[in-house]
Order: C-alpha cells, then sequence, then structure tokens
C-alpha cells in the first residue's frame, strides 16, 4: 500500500491523535505556567481550571492546524458511509424480491383453486 494509501485508510486515528497531542501540549504549558506561579492555582479547583484552560485553548488551535486531517478524515467516513448506505439498499432491494416472489407464487399457488 503506498504512503498516500495509509493516510487516507488511518484518517480518522490521524486526526485523533493529533487533537490528544494538541490538547497534552497545552495541558503541559498550563500546568508549567501554574508550576512558576504565572497562572494562580490553589488547590484540586485550580487543577481543574488549568484542565478545562488547556481544553479551551486546543480547540482553536486544532480547528486551525488541522484542518487537512479534518477533511481527509471526513472524505474516509463519508466513503464508509456512502458504503453501507449502497450495501443496505441492495440488501433491502434483495429482501423485497424475495418477498414478492413469494407473494407471487403464493397468488399462483392461490388462483386455480377458485
Amino acid at each position: 500500500m503506498s504512503s498516500n494509501g495509509t493516510e487516507k485508510s488511518h484518517a480518522t486515528l490521524r486526526y485523533t491523535s493529533l487533537r490528544v497531542s494538541i490538547f497534552l501540549g497545552c495541558l503541559l504549558v498550563a500546568l508549567l505556567l501554574g508550576h512558576f506561579g504565572i497562572i494562580p492555582v490553589s488547590g484540586q479547583a485550580g487543577v481543574i481550571f488549568l484542565f478545562l484552560l488547556a481544553a479551551i485553548a486546543s480547540a482553536p488551535l486544532s480547528y486551525v492546524l488541522l484542518s487537512r486531517q479534518r477533511d481527509a478524515m471526513s472524505a474516509q467516513l463519508t466513503t464508509k458511509v456512502s458504503g453501507m448506505r449502497s450495501r443496505t439498499v441492495e440488501r433491502i432491494a434483495a429482501q423485497n424480491a424475495e418477498e414478492d416472489a413469494a407473494d407471487e407464487a403464493a397468488r399462483a399457488a392461490a388462483a386455480p383453486r377458485n
């Protein structure tokens, strides 16, 4: 498989891991700022505040920095969903054809009796 094919097949994993990495980087920065007293942190509520600060800071960074990965993930998911949808439509059509054939056979068997 080529490098491009591998990237396409693992787009969701790549996007998720990069998103988590950006969050962890923001968390590290927030914890360092709290440790050196640049951001006042007091107790457990302060640590929760730092986690929230990291989450809020990582969201716009992820939005801007990961647009290509998000587009690749979207294309991958769209392909999978359309494939599942077409297989479902084919399966339903086959089931309907079987039911129609069974109905026609039942009608044909009942017709001579009348």
